[in-house]
């Protein structure tokens, strides 16, 4: 670059209109040269620098992978022009891709390919026996049944957590029996293992025929949620050290039905309790669903979190919170958050913004960003000290002429050239009572600090995995989420808890409600 931010903050439409020709050509030919750099450097990406690819926008992600898709139809239609030649061995041909040349392949077993049944097996450590309380046809009981027999059996990993005299986990297996009693009216019935009953939305099944204890899934819950582990990396833990030897796709079973375990208790409890808290801190940040671009939302209270992951939109928020919602409301710019009366605004995104100004080489740009974050950073110092103490004169008050000195300034800069001006002087006048409510009311938050430490842990894990895969997998994740961040906030343990809701599930029974806090 040959003029330096020093050089271009000096520049502006009354210095160029004062240069002579000569210098104004040659100063032309070095902003010409500084432009193309400058354009060449934005056009960088990880196609044709070193750029990592993590560092394109999710937007951007989502589009190369469009162009990649049609690219590949295109070539496909077109052909190379050269005969086929026969695959070499252990090298796929062209009849195993997709038949669309532009999907990916999907992940798991092709069609036609053989199956894996599992080889590995276990010391069974117990026998359960079950047995049908009475006949199906007659309902007499079959206590005194002369007749049984064994109708099925399957086994059960799971898991002894530690406890007195035991510092580690204990894998066993157990074997569950299920008997068949003949009644006196000469009918068979036999004990089933339970099942819960089909909801919407989910392919994964409730069912007590499963490999994989409740204990068992919680770990693996843990695993993949709090220690941001992949599939495969949780089968090579379980491996390595409990001995176990689970597949992917059971590990992802798992994950998903116990998700679907805990959904009631996210879309009925956690819920009702988020829109009824008196102050409520929201935000949302960019998630991709199978390269599809979403947002992950997040919804927190002094002792409730939820998620959610769909579109930025209006009817997401409302299917949320409701239409109406009584309590404080922190939240970010969206205008979608409008709809709702008692609402904050984050002074912490404004102070950056206004910093933000200030470094810029407008001028005019700068003088408005040193007004705001004058008046910003006197608004918060004042509240601070009311905390400590009541103020001798009300903070509306005291701060009155300065908030009108401000409010001027931006009618001044709503239509200022500086396109970065202009929006952070509309953004204040569209939503300025938000930003001052804090004078009135010194005991709320300055900052949506809260909504963004929540979301801190699932962006890393977003980074690492690149989001979900589908729909089923979002809400499993969602759910799973809101419930771990609640128990952690009521000092309880999640694992435990969404062991005893998937115990219940499995039976058919409705999932218990989550404590309010933890039992001393």
């Amino acid at each position: 670059m040959q003029l330096s931010r020093h050089d271009l903050s000096q520049l502006d439409e009354a210095y160029l209109a004062g240069l002579q020709e000569p210098s104004l050509r040659a100063l032309s030919l070095k902003l010409l040269a500084d432009l193309k750099e400058a354009h060449e450097r934005l056009a960088q990406d990880p196609s044709n620098s070193s750029r990592p690819p993590s560092s394109r926008a999710p937007w951007e992600a989502a589009q190369a992978g469009e162009e990649q898709g049609k690219t590949l139809a295109q070539s496909a239609e077109a052909g190379d022009g050269q005969e086929a030649t026969p695959p070499e061995p252990g090298v796929e041909s062209e009849s195993d891709a997709p038949s669309d040349a532009g999907e990916a392949r999907r992940p798991g077993r092709r069609p036609g390919a053989p199956g894996h049944g599992r080889t590995q097996c276990l010391a069974v450590h117990a026998e359960r026996h079950h047995h049908p309380p009475g006949c199906a046809i007659c309902g007499r009981s079959l206590s005194a049944a002369a007749e049984t027999r064994t109708a099925s059996a399957h086994y059960v990993i799971d898991l002894i957590p530690p406890g007195p005299g035991r510092t580690g986990l204990e894998a066993i297996q157990v074997k569950q029996v299920y008997h068949a009693h003949r009644c006196g009216c000469g009918h068979w019935t036999q004990a089933e293992p339970a099942e819960g009953g089909e909801e919407a939305d989910w392919t994964v099944r409730l069912s007590e025929r499963h490999l994989a204890g409740p204990m068992l899934v919680a770990l693996i819950c843990a695993l993949s949620l709090r220690m941001r582990l992949s599939r495969r990396r949780i089968r090579e833990f379980l491996a390595d050290w409990l001995g176990l030897s689970l597949s992917a796709a059971s590990i992802n079973q798992c994950l998903h039905e116990a998700g679907r375990a805990v959904a009631p208790v996210v879309e009925e409890q956690l819920l009702a309790e988020v829109r009824a808290s008196d102050l409520l801190h929201a935000d949302e940040t960019s998630w991709k669903e199978h390269g599809k671009l979403l947002w992950l939302w997040v919804f927190t209270s002094a002792t409730t979190t939820v998620f959610m992951i769909g579109r930025r939109s209006q009817e997401l928020l409302h299917s949320v919170l409701g239409s109406v919602l009584h309590g404080w409301l922190m939240s970010d710019g969206y205008w979608a958050y409008r709809d709702y009366d008692n609402r904050l605004r984050c002074l912490t995104h404004l102070l950056r913004k206004a910093r933000g100004l200030e470094e810029s080489l407008e001028a005019e740009a700068r003088g408005f960003g040193r007004a705001l974050r004058g008046c910003i950073e006197a608004v918060m110092a004042a509240v601070y000290a009311a905390r400590e103490g009541p103020p001798p004169k009300g903070l509306r008050a005291q701060h009155a002429e300065a908030l009108n000195a401000l409010l001027a300034l931006c009618l001044q800069h709503a239509e200022a050239k500086h396109a970065k001006t202009r929006a952070l002087a509309r953004e204040l006048l569209n939503d300025w009572d938000t930003f001052w409510v804090v004078l009135d009311h010194p005991e709320l938050p300055l900052t949506n600090n809260a909504a963004e430490r929540a979301l801190r842990h699932w962006v890393i894990a977003r980074r690492i995995s690149y989001g979900t895969r589908n729909s089923q997998g979002s809400r499993a994740f969602t759910a799973l989420a809101s419930v771990i961040d609640t128990c952690h906030q009521r000092g309880l343990s999640p694992w435990e808890y969404i062991a005893e809701v998937l115990r219940h599930r499995r039976q058919g029974n409705p999932a218990p409600a989550l404590p309010a806090a933890a039992t001393v």
